[in-house]
């Protein structure tokens, strides 16, 4: 997969959701800084006291006290760790929970929007995986600023004790500097290369699990399996580069820290032969030494947040779609006659729908037939609003379907699909899914036009019975999706190809209960069929994403032999498709 470097307003849109994180955990985040500044000091504060100690034991005073401090430090210092520690895995998993609730919201209100540009497992690569990296920010980022103070501390610490000593330790820390930039910079680019191949494969997996039944039949289980296993030879390859980098900036610090700590010594050394430096002063020094070229500790904070920045610039990469705005205007009383003016839709360099023009009166039916990919299901979409035109309108009773607020919307207009999601947790649940609250009446009778109750009673627990406990068929499903429609009455019913899985009986007595909708629900149907066709009142044949004819599927049947050929395979391959199974690829 070829990377490119992100953009720059998606690199200050993931700053951006960093400091909106850091913001939300700012009170566990100062605890965590405060605990690990506490640490710092205490770590600081021992090789001082345990200097002091062993020149008062040197000389022969008493240092009982000093003993005492030095067992109390300890103590507080493994104290301080333990609560940090808590805190800051208490605080990453708040941080995750709140930006995969924030990422969720987004990606819900954008809608299909997000799978148009995202794969959904991808999506759910960055909703799992990279949000745990950014939620640790907060975290990182104060143990980080605390990190800090232990080498500045150590270095002004060995200072107070000798400033030779520090001037010793001073020459080597441009070399530190430069070690710490080199890993920062190096890092960076491998974890963001390696945070993507890892949403590739989860979205190649996602896609072969849900086509298993088709890769079963093919007998193409090896192939997918190295189909979707494919990027992971560039997964390894960032995985052992950071692995690289991270070694060889240890076996750096490995030569440049014991270089400067044995410079450090010897300047300690001499000022001890020197009289100039006590026996505990040549301790302490040392200990500060050590402190001051701490930079593991350093690598590994950064280290966290390289990973934190890197997982937050593809968390953004979904917050920069837009999510669906919604107005405040008023549905007026209606009979839901539903209008599309100029309505283009472009998907990339394709133009899917071109300038529509469209009118279905309140209360009757539109078949929308064409060949496949004519357009026909983003015309539906676009009804619905479950996508925006490009350019031109869509209007619902005289009111743009952007100027309505969400609630409204969704209880003006109800839908179906071909392969419906089952959602709510039982049979039942999946048909009263929804913006109203249908009662079990409402919802038993809702099953009972779309054909389903006979088959939903016939369950373990009925109404009631788990959805993942029920193996349903297409056609079954199918019914379930259009049963949840007509639990939501609303003033327009879209059905997207909503009844290709259903035998031909079931289809009829489906569609002679849209029938007795009329002059009630407006219905926008998506048609293969001849029969579905026939029993709407208009027909809107599509070709190319342009409207070629509006009238009664008879009249166009009679006139048209391109019209005609429509429909030459499309009835033949919805009968072999009848209540196919629901989870198909």
């Amino acid at each position: 997969m070829t990377r490119t470097d992100p953009e720059p307003d998606q690199a200050r849109a993931a700053d951006r959701l960093l400091r909106d994180c850091v913001r939300h955990s700012a009170a566990p985040g100062a605890a965590i800084l405060v605990l690990s500044t506490l640490g710092a000091a205490t770590g600081l504060a021992l090789p001082a006291v345990l200097g002091r100690t062993l020149d008062l034991l040197l000389s022969g005073r008493p240092a009982t006290g000093w003993l005492a401090a030095c067992a109390a430090l300890t103590c507080l210092l493994v104290v301080v760790d333990a609560l940090d520690g808590v805190l800051t895995g208490t605080t990453n998993a708040r941080s995750t929970a709140w930006l995969r609730r924030r990422l969720l919201r987004h990606v819900l209100a954008a809608g299909p929007r997000t799978t148009d540009r995202t794969p959904p497992g991808d999506v759910v690569s960055r909703l799992v995986g990279n949000a745990a990296h950014a939620g640790g920010a907060p975290a990182a980022l104060a143990g980080t600023l605390a990190a800090v103070v232990t080498p500045v501390g150590g270095l002004v610490a060995l200072a107070v004790v000798d400033l030779w000593t520090a001037g010793a330790f001073l020459v080597g820390m441009p070399v530190l500097a430069l070690l710490l930039k080199a890993f920062v910079r190096e890092s960076g680019d491998s974890v963001a290369r390696y945070q993507e191949s890892q949403g590739e494969i989860a979205a190649r997996l996602v896609e072969a699990v849900g086509g298993a039944r088709t890769i079963a039949a093919a007998g193409t289980a090896r192939r997918e399996q190295a189909r979707v296993l494919e990027p992971l030879a560039a997964l390894s390859a960032q995985g052992y580069r950071m692995w690289r980098v991270q070694g060889r900036s240890t076996a750096q610090a490995a030569v440049i820290v014991p270089l400067l700590q044995i410079a450090v010594l010897a300047v300690a050394g001499a000022r001890l032969a020197a009289g100039e430096l006590s026996v505990g002063g040549l301790l302490a020094a040392a200990r500060y030494a050590a402190l001051a070229t701490g930079i593991g500790m350093l690598v590994g904070r950064l280290n966290g947040l390289v990973r934190s920045r890197g997982a937050a610039r593809r968390l953004a990469g979904l917050l920069a779609v837009p999510a669906t705005a919604h107005g405040d205007a008023t549905l007026p009383p209606g009979d839901g006659t539903l209008e599309l003016r100029g309505v283009t839709v472009a998907r990339g360099d394709r133009t899917i729908l071109a300038g529509v023009d469209l009118t279905v009166p309140g209360g009757t039916s539109l078949a929308l037939v064409g060949r496949s990919g004519s357009g026909k299901s983003t015309l539906a979409e676009v009804a619905g609003r479950l996508a925006d035109p490009d350019a031109g309108t869509v209007t619902l009773d005289g009111v743009p379907l952007r100027d309505l607020p969400h609630d409204v919307l969704r209880r003006a207009v109800g839908q179906a699909f071909e392969r419906p999601a089952l959602l709510g947790g039982t049979i039942g649940g999946t048909i009263a899914f929804g913006a109203g609250e249908p009662d079990a009446r409402t919802v038993r009778e809702a099953a009972r036009t779309a054909c389903a109750d006979d088959f939903v009673r016939r369950l373990p627990h009925g109404y009631d019975t788990p959805c993942d406990e029920a193996p349903l068929s297409g056609g079954e499903a199918q019914r379930l999706g259009l049963a949840r429609a007509f639990a939501h009455p609303g003033r327009l019913l879209i059905l997207d190809d909503a009844t290709s899985s259903l035998d031909t009986v079931t289809e009829l007595r489906v569609g002679e209960a849209l029938t007795r909708q009329a002059g009630v629900r407006t219905r926008l149907i998506v048609a293969h069929r001849a029969a579905t066709a026939a029993r709407a009142d208009q027909v809107a044949w599509l070709d190319e994403g342009r409207v070629r004819a509006v009238g009664p599927h008879a009249r166009l049947w009679h006139e048209r032999s391109d019209y005609r050929a429509v429909y030459a395979d499309a009835d033949a391959a919805a009968d072999e498709g009848t209540d196919r199974p629901a989870h198909d690829d």
